[in-house]
């Protein structure tokens, strides 16, 4: 079902810029927009292991020096079949984890200190289970496919509204030229908050379908009871995250309720744990 929620919300996602492009920008203003975001998400797709990994002052640890943990990754990696990540730890009582890297081939999970001393082998297994399957359904790889059509939507809408504020393509009919501007305007201010929307709409399918791989790996209630203890120490120790990177890590690294939900990179950690209990209630994982 969340795979068919992806498809359909790409689908969505192509059309709106399709549309946008086509009411706003033009054929060549679509083809301009398109290359200049996907070049910008394309490279930082290939290098975002690198990028996110020193961002966060992480540093890759073997199996001398964090034993447990590297034993949990490559038991789960050896259950699912896939090539062993790189290990990382980051120096951060908030905790948190996240995977990162182009493919399985190139990947790495990071985890902080402050998850190491928080969770039980058990919940650190549902974890890691978690961020394999983000690896193992390359989510990397949709999250920037999203974010250059979003991206591509946002540069459209902003070159609409210099063109309205300018001013461009007004006619000699004030009147109507005026209301077309106006149009243009609202409309591609529409189009960005949509795309926008999609995007994090994107995001938190992921976040169930990677909950449902980490299930199957560990066990529903080991992840379960990860998300609530990571929930409630996140809100006693809140992390420093860049905006941009908070729909990687296992909990969402920002704050934020009412309308700001619609925005969030992550599902409500309420119903991320009901689905899980009803996995491990019904057997289906």
């Amino acid at each position: 079902m969340n795979h068919f929620k992806t498809f359909l919300l790409m689908l969505v996602l192509t059309l709106l810029f399709i549309l946008v492009g086509s009411a706003i920008g033009g054929k060549s203003g679509v083809v301009y927009a398109f290359i200049f975001a996907g070049v910008m998400n394309f490279f930082a797709y290939w290098f975002s292991d690198k990028i996110v990994l020193r961002m966060y002052g992480a540093h890759e640890v073997s199996e001398a020096e964090a034993p447990e943990l590297y034993r949990v990754v490559a038991n789960l990696t050896a259950k699912a079949g896939m090539p062993m990540p790189k290990v990382y730890i980051m120096e951060n009582d908030a905790p948190n984890a996240f995977a990162t890297g182009r493919n399985p081939e190139h990947a790495a999970v990071a985890v902080t200190t402050g998850l190491l001393r928080l969770l039980s082998r058990e919940e650190l297994e549902g974890v890691i289970g978690h961020e394999l399957s983000h690896i193992r359904h390359r989510d990397i790889l949709v999250s920037t496919i999203a974010a250059t059509l979003a991206g591509a939507i946002a540069m459209l809408a902003r070159m609409a509204q210099w063109g309205a504020f300018f001013g461009v393509g007004r006619s000699d009919d004030e009147g109507r030229g005026g209301s077309h501007l106006l149009f243009t305007l609202i409309f591609s201010i529409i189009a960005s908050i949509a795309a926008l929307l999609i995007q994090m709409a994107i995001s938190r399918s992921r976040e169930y379908l990677a909950d449902a791989g980490g299930a199957h790996l560990s066990h529903p209630l080991s992840l379960a009871k990860a998300l609530g203890k990571l929930e409630m120490a996140a809100r006693r120790i809140p992390m420093e995250a860049n905006p941009s990177t908070a729909h990687m890590f296992i909990v969402n690294p920002l704050r934020g309720g009412g309308i700001l939900t619609l925005f969030s990179t992550h599902p409500p950690i309420e119903e991320r744990i009901a689905r899980l209990e009803e996995m491990a209630r019904t057997g289906n994982f």
